[in-house]
């Protein structure tokens, strides 16, 4: 994919960019960057009903990887797409974008793990939560 817009994303969160945000150079700060992703990321394992994940579990993050691709001023709002790339035999890669005015401003992948949580330890992901998954592939925009 060359371009990626918000039309590639199944899952599209907006947020508001707070005047907190911004560090001394006038720009979002790029910590708060992964905390626009997280709220993406929380769209598709927590507001789903019923959850993406079976009764006992909780996904954790293991990876994020962010390209900052252009800053982000204040005032106004940020869209998080978020897409699932790929499910494995307990993670989910996941791929995301922030956009500003539909301009591509950061892209992220990230990685998440299914895990007991009482073990604390990794599970594998069963048939029906990778079916529901799967469902928020990348689409061709």
């Amino acid at each position: 994919m060359n371009k990626r817009t918000p039309g590639h994303y199944p899952v599209l969160t907006t947020d508001t960019i707070r005047y907190g945000d911004t560090d001394c150079q006038g720009h979002v700060n790029n910590a708060v960057f992964s905390t626009f992703i997280e709220t993406g990321r929380s769209e598709i394992l927590y507001r789903q009903q019923p959850p993406v994940y079976p009764e006992g579990t909780q996904f954790v993050i293991a990876r994020l990887e962010i390209d900052y691709l252009r800053e982000i001023l204040w005032p106004g709002e940020v869209v998080c797409g978020t897409a699932v790339a790929k499910v494995g035999n307990s993670s989910v890669r996941l791929v995301q974008s922030l956009f500003c005015q539909n301009i591509e401003v950061a892209y992220a992948q990230s990685v998440i793990v299914l895990t007991d949580k009482t073990s604390r330890q990794s599970c594998p992901i069963d048939a029906p939560s990778r079916a529901r998954l799967l469902a928020f592939g990348l689409r061709e925009a």
